[in-house]
C-alpha cells in the first residue's frame, strides 16, 4: 500500500519542495552565521549543495512516476534513496560543521552511495518499456 502511494508523482513533489526549501534556509544560515570559520562553512554549503541537488531531483523522481507500472515503482525506490541520502550525508555534515563530531560514522559514504543508487534507478525508470493502462 506504501509502496503504491510512493508511485504517485505527489509526494515526491511535495517531499521535494520542502528539501529545496530548507536547503535555501540553511544556505542562508550556513553563509551568514558561519562567515567566521571558513572550514565550517565549507562543509556547511557542500551539505546545502547536496541537499539542492537531490531535492530537484525528486522533481525527475515525480516526472518518472507518471509512467505505469514497473517504472513508477523503481523511481519511487530512487526517490527513497535521494531522501535517505539528504538525511544522511548532508545531515551528518551539518553536524560535522556545527559541532566539529561526526554523530553517525560512516552516515556520509552511506548517503553518497543512495545518492549513487538513486541516480541508477532513475536510469533504469526510464530504459524499462511502460505497461499500457488498462481501460
Amino acid at each position: 500500500m506504501m509502496l503504491r502511494a510512493l508511485t504517485s508523482p505527489r509526494p515526491w513533489i511535495v517531499i521535494g519542495a520542502v528539501i529545496c526549501g530548507t536547503a535555501v534556509a540553511l544556505g542562508a544560515y550556513g553563509w551568514h552565521d558561519l562567515e567566521n570559520d571558513a572550514e565550517a562553512r565549507a562543509v556547511f554549503m557542500l551539505a546545502v549543495q547536496y541537499q539542492m541537488w537531490h531535492g530537484l531531483a525528486l522533481f525527475v523522481v515525480a516526472w518518472r512516476t507518471c509512467e505505469n507500472g514497473k517504472p513508477a515503482s523503481i523511481a519511487a525506490v530512487a526517490g527513497a534513496c535521494f531522501t535517505a541520502g539528504v538525511l544522511l550525508f548532508s545531515g551528518n555534515l551539518y553536524v560535522f560543521a556545527l559541532t566539529g563530531d561526526v554523530p553517525v560514522i560512516g552516515a556520509a559514504p552511506m548517503g553518497g552511495i543512495t545518492f549513487m543508487t538513486g541516480w541508477a534507478l532513475v536510469g533504469v525508470s526510464a530504459v524499462l518499456k511502460t505497461r499500457k493502462a488498462v481501460p
